[in-house]
């Protein structure tokens, strides 16, 4: 199989193979929920919760971990990693998959996987974040996972490994360790491993046969995972790297259009879609938004640039609503952008969201939103919930007593339930629950 080297702007190769549909048969099944939107339309959980109130289970986690919990039919699918030491030795590492039953929260079962002969060194902002950081993506009946350099896994819905395949073993130069998750196209999972290879692959969801491979070094310092917009009966693949948004054909891995965006160094936030536009947000050393028209050929960076704007997010992704983006930023500021024409609607401070009680940023975690409410899971302070209109109101904040670790992951939403997960514990938040639930 041939591979195309990529450079600043890629010339992707590759491979094409006909591909049918697999079936969907989960409610929240990817980072981020459907089509990494961050919106679940039909969802009514609970706005206010406490270790009393609205707290349906509480179960204790075999480790650590920065990745979302996904939610395939009656079960809950995360992953943590632990070295069984408090240091973070990276020759002890093992990274899991927990299997997690929805209605009981009982741990159903859990798959090891040895770490990697030379792990990432344990400082940095990889003590921020640890290494399992990449949400699980399943199609109804397999669950894949990427662990970075300890390679991509495909399982079935009772814990047997289907496959298992390295995708590069390399380290970006600041230590900081990859958190892209994989996403699905068709019979395709497509992953971003951007730190270990530079190259962002498609893989054969039965075999973990490499069906393309497109590479660059301008994926190091990537961290968003990729979305795909369907506006326009067409097919692409959106990925935001330091200084240009690019769209690739899902099925050849082949560049179709990119345009220059101006967000330099590192890009967490994952791309926002919506109305036949595409959101860019991040970089470093300074913050920046873009909105680019979907569509074209080539350069299309004069043509398709709607709008930029300095009102931006380093690491959280946020959510489109009613023509209106919303984000709780870094500095711990709640806030809202008007999608046509990028203007700040507000930003208003949420109440101690920016104690963050050592390094890094209050906000991980990426804004969901549903029935009308934003939530915003900070790291250390516990969860805000502010109205999805353009007028600021905090409807809530909500905190866990008893659990002093981080919040990092982004949470997960379904019916009247919200799951959120903690380096010690995954919660199920239950609109139906009452006092004295949750023991």
């Amino acid at each position: 199989m041939k591979t195309q080297r990529l450079f600043r702007r890629p010339q992707f190769l590759a491979v094409a193979t006909v591909i049918v549909t697999a079936a969907q048969a989960a409610d929240w099944a990817q980072f981020r929920g459907p089509n990494g939107s961050g919106v679940a339309p039909d969802a009514n959980p609970p706005t206010t919760w406490s270790a009393a109130q609205n707290l349906k289970w509480k179960t204790p986690l075999p480790g650590a971990g920065t990745s979302s919990p996904i939610l395939v039919g009656g079960k809950i699918f995360v992953t943590c990693w632990t070295d069984g030491t408090a240091s973070g030795s990276p020759s002890r590492l093992q990274r899991l998959l927990v299997c997690v039953e929805r209605e009981s929260g009982k741990i159903l079962w859990s798959k090891s996987v040895d770490g990697e002969g030379q792990a990432d060194r344990y400082d940095g902002f990889l003590q921020e974040h640890g290494y399992a950081s990449h949400t699980p993506v399943s199609d109804g009946e397999r669950v894949y996972v990427y662990f970075g350099r300890g390679g991509a896994l495909a399982f079935d819905l009772d814990g047997r490994e289907l496959w298992r395949v390295n995708l590069g073993t390399e380290s970006n130069g600041k230590n900081w360790g990859s958190a892209s998750s994989p996403v699905l196209h068709k019979d395709t999972v497509i992953i971003n491993a951007s730190e270990e290879s530079h190259a962002v692959y498609a893989l054969d969801t039965k075999t973990g046969r490499q069906v393309w491979k497109a590479e660059s070094d301008a994926l190091e310092y990537v961290f968003g995972t990729p979305v795909i917009s369907k506006a326009g009966g067409r097919s692409e693949l959106l990925l935001s790297v330091p200084n240009e948004m690019w769209a690739l054909n899902p099925e050849t891995g082949k560049l179709r259009w990119f345009a220059e965006t101006g967000l330099a160094g590192n890009i967490a936030p994952s791309v926002v879609l919506g109305d036949g536009v595409a959101f860019g947000f991040g970089g470093f050393p300074r913050l920046g938004a873009v909105a680019v028209k979907l569509g074209g050929k080539g350069d299309v960076t004069t043509s398709n640039v709607v709008w930029t704007s300095n009102n931006s997010t380093y690491v959280p992704t946020p959510v489109l609503h009613e023509g209106r983006l919303y984000f709780a930023s870094d500095a711990g500021f709640a806030t809202c952008l008007d999608a046509k024409t990028g203007a700040l609607v507000f930003k208003e401070r949420l109440p101690g969201a920016s104690a963050t009680g050592r390094g890094g940023k209050p906000f991980y975690a990426s804004a969901v939103l549903a029935n009308g409410h934003v939530y915003a899971v900070s790291r250390r302070n516990g969860v805000f919930v502010f109205a999805a209109q353009p007028d600021f109101k905090l409807v809530a904040h909500n905190k866990l007593t008893g659990d002093d670790t981080d919040f990092n992951a982004t949470p997960a939403l379904a019916g009247r339930q919200l799951f959120l997960r903690s380096n010690r514990t995954l919660y199920c938040i239950d609109a139906m629950q009452t006092a004295g639930a949750g023991k």
